[in-house]
């Protein structure tokens, strides 16, 4: 019959037969019609495609054969350019045609996630009075949600008749969800006649989803009080909000609602409620309803051991991952991640080497989700050998692996090659992250790479990279390294709410570069913000007061850490304290303070005694503190210069002989004295009379120059970290001018104009009073600003004073 009409409305075949061949022909069929582009493209005119659509409304299919039709289509096979335009009026008819092919069209159309074009066909659908069918309103409002596209999704709902189909109006909900508009959502769900449970899972779910826990637990209590009962859905969604120990009481609730409801066999709610308590840091209630599941899946049980990590409970971890094994689990990348991490706290080499074995025996060492966990235990295990190789087996390492490599590179002292892996990321045009562009700066700060750490900040900014908290403190603490505390303290003021990390950093950049009274006012402002301390606020509290002198606020502090402030003192602060007291000539009291601790001394107690035993020539305090320090630590030369020094300020010479003699015979080394400093973006680097740079006579021709002379008496001879290989002999002034800082300095004299930045100079041993009084001598007589950077801390020399006070 279907083809008959066809014929007589075309007039284009002569008998039935003809035509029902040129059908087939074409992939037409009795049952129902396939549609392909050879078809659409004879299609030349709305008449044709009108007269089809007639002949189709018309014909007597059966519904299901309809709904065949449908989802036999292949819509992606439906051109775009396929129109409803045309040259020719179309068909009248007073009643909206079905118009399958259209219909078939427009969600082709949406399936290709082209809107624009749609909103076109359906104009023209509109014109041509031709119904669209529901199932493409569902399927544009869903392309809308994909897309985000609420304008969009707006023009669908605004189309959409009186009574709508209760599915349809739940899809505009989703959209509204799914494009963020709550407030949308919220007007249509209050106006819906006929709710379904479905709508009330929609709703409550995207409020859990989007952080608006109040107005989901307001709905969800709604729920309770209707006709529906809740679903499981709506629990999962509820619990899985539920992100700190605030939530605990709401979430036992819950969970008893869902053991009232029935719904304790669903193994997904389940593991909802374990991942509740695991959040709220109520371990042993998720543990409890672990045990009590009948059925376990790979999410149950790494969330349990998410939860034994967060607890430090690592050793409880392992354990649940041998549970998985022994149950036959199906493993996948996570539990490889979350395994590997409890075997790096517990420095467990041998079990995280035997899950590496298990990634290969599975075949998985080679997926990027498995390789990466594998790199970054081997990182923090300190061997990037290792992670070195297994890197190279991941067949598309992504940002987080490279991220992994680059700080153990970091870790390593690999500063160069961290920054030349770094650099060649770049250029290859791979995807960057936030915690790349931290360990730059990381590395900026120990290499004092002033010109490249501002670099990457810019490039950082410039790719929204920066890590907002960490990467933001890893920088205040590059700038202060660099000698910048300028730039250090603008990146603080730009950090909206900085945290405990941000704040101590910056106390820790004034206290370093000897800016006490700035560092304390900071520290009070920490504390008057409500801002949590820690034990590495106090290291640079106390930092501040060892520079400065300051005892009495140091002993304030170091007495008021656990009433006050909640941190319990570690040995490190007690340290500090005993430096403070001995730097300060009150060596009794660092003594007292060493006998009277909570926990035994460690080297650096007595070290810390010894070099103010040395610095206040207290020789016989000096010699208890040195074999003390050495009894503890025989290889720590620093000591054995200290204890040297001690005896030749003493008038001990053969002592001090013995000293020398000793550290030879254990062959103890100390680094080079190495200074280096920045010259338009080129570091140059010098050691101990140096005569291998290219202006090495220019150099010195400046240094004899400024005609410096000591000041020290001829008995005042003693030991730097620079000459623990020299001899001391008559000639020892002359040699004092080849210090690696002071050739540093000589250099940025000639190289820099007097209108640039400061001299700013770095060194890798604690500077000598000779070379700190050339500073402050360099400094009167030039004019210009000199920053030093030692060992220790940083010198600010200007017009002939540092920042140190002469207390160092």
């Amino acid at each position: 019959m279907t083809v008959l009409v066809y014929a007589a409305r075309t007039r284009r075949y002569a008998n039935t037969e003809t035509v029902i061949r040129h059908f087939q022909k074409l992939g037409y069929g009795h049952a129902g019609i396939r549609v392909n582009t050879k078809t659409i493209g004879q299609m030349k005119s709305m008449a044709t495609l009108h007269s089809i659509n007639l002949i189709c409304s018309q014909a007597s299919l059966p519904q299901t054969d309809k709904l065949s039709i449908s989802r036999a289509a292949n819509y992606t096979q439906i051109p775009s350019w396929v129109s409803l335009k045309s040259n020719n009026a179309p068909l009248k008819n007073t009643h909206p045609l079905h118009g399958e092919l259209e219909n078939i069209h427009l969600v082709s159309l949406s399936k290709q996630d082209k809107l624009k074009e749609a909103n076109e066909f359906l104009l023209e659908m509109d014109r041509c009075n031709i119904a669209v069918a529901p199932q493409s309103y569902k399927h544009l409002l869903e392309t809308c949600s994909k897309l985000r596209s609420l304008d969009f999704g707006k023009l669908i709902h605004g189309r959409l008749k009186d009574n709508p189909p209760g599915f349809l109006v739940n899809c505009v909900l989703q959209m509204y969800c799914d494009c963020g508009s709550f407030s949308d959502a919220r007007k249509l769900f209050d106006e819906m006649r006929d709710r379904t449970l479905g709508s009330w899972v929609i709703i409550i779910s995207a409020y859990a989803d989007g952080g608006l826990l109040e107005n989901a637990l307001e709905l969800y209590l709604k729920i309770q009080d209707s006709k529906y009962k809740s679903s499981p859905f709506i629990y999962i969604s509820l619990l899985k909000s539920f992100s700190d120990s605030s939530y605990l009481e709401i979430g036992k609730q819950m969970h008893c609602q869902v053991v009232k409801s029935g719904f304790t066999g669903n193994v997904s709610l389940n593991t909802a409620v374990c991942s509740m308590y695991v959040k709220c840091g109520h371990l042993e209630s998720a543990e409890l309803n672990f045990r009590l599941m009948n059925e376990k899946n790979a999410v149950s049980w790494t969330t349990m051991m998410v939860g034994c990590i967060r607890a430090n409970r690592h050793d409880d971890a392992l354990i649940y991952f041998k549970g998985m094994l022994n149950e036959e689990v199906e493993l996948d990348e996570f539990v490889f991640s979350i395994t590997l991490k409890a075997c790096a706290a517990l420095d467990d080499r041998k079990t995280g080497e035997q899950v590496h074995g298990l990634a290969v025996k599975l075949g998985l060492q080679s997926e990027v989700s498995v390789g990466t966990p594998i790199v970054d235990f081997y990182v923090k295990c300190g061997d990037v050998e290792s992670a070195g190789q297994a890197f190279k087996v991941i067949s598309e390492p992504n940002d987080v692996s490279w991220s992994a490599i680059l700080c153990g590179y970091s870790q390593i002292g690999e500063f160069e090659k961290c920054i030349k892996v770094f650099k060649s990321l770049r250029s290859k045009d791979i995807a960057l992250n936030e915690f790349m562009y931290t360990s730059i700066f990381q590395v900026c700060s120990s290499f004092a790479d002033f010109g490249f750490g501002s670099q990457a900040h810019g490039d950082a900014i410039k790719r929204c990279l920066v890590s907002r908290l960490y990467g933001e403190s890893a920088m205040i603490t590059m700038y202060a390294k660099c000698g910048r505390l300028d730039y250090a303290y603008r990146v603080f003021e730009s950090i909206d709410k900085p945290d405990t990390v941000a704040w101590t950093a910056m106390v820790a950049a004034y206290a370093y570069h000897g800016n006490a009274s700035e560092a304390l006012s900071l520290f009070r402002q920490m504390h008057a913000s409500d801002i949590r301390t820690n034990a590495v606020t106090f290291v640079a509290v106390f930092t501040a007061c060892s520079h400065a002198g300051l005892v009495d606020e140091g002993k304030k502090y170091l007495e008021s850490m656990s009433t006050e402030f909640g941190v319990e003192p570690t040995i490190d602060h007690y340290n500090c304290m005993i430096d403070i007291y001995a730097r300060a000539g009150l060596l009794n009291e660092a003594l007292d303070l060493i006998n009277s601790m909570p926990f035994g001394a460690d080297a650096m107690s007595w070290k810390s005694l010894l070099g103010g035993c040395s610095i206040h020539r207290k020789y016989e305090l000096g010699k208890f503190a040195a074999e003390k320090v050495l009894e503890l630590d025989p290889k720590d030369s620093a000591a054995y210069i200290l204890l040297f020094n001690l005896n030749a300020l003493s008038g001990k010479w053969d002592e001090a002989a013995r000293v020398r003699k000793l550290m030879s015979e254990r062959e103890l080394r100390k680094e080079i004295g190495c200074s280096w400093i920045t010259v338009k973006s080129k570091v140059h680097r010098f050691v101990v009379g140096d005569l291998h740079h290219p202006k090495t006579e220019e150099i010195y021709a400046k240094l004899r120059e400024l005609k410096f002379c000591d000041t020290r008496k001829e008995n005042d001879e003693i030991l730097t970290e620079d000459d623990v290989s020299d001899i001391i002999t008559s000639d020892r002034k002359e040699q004092l001018l080849v210090h690696s800082e002071r050739l540093a300095i000589a250099f940025g004299l000639i190289s820099m104009a007097a209108s640039t930045a400061p001299i700013v100079v770095f060194k890798n041993l604690r500077a000598c009073k000779d070379c700190h009084d050339f500073g402050k001598h360099v400094s009167l007589v030039t004019g210009r600003t000199i920053v030093v950077r030692d060992s220790n801390r940083f010198h600010h020399f200007k017009s002939g004073e540092c920042s140190c006070g002469d207390y160092w």
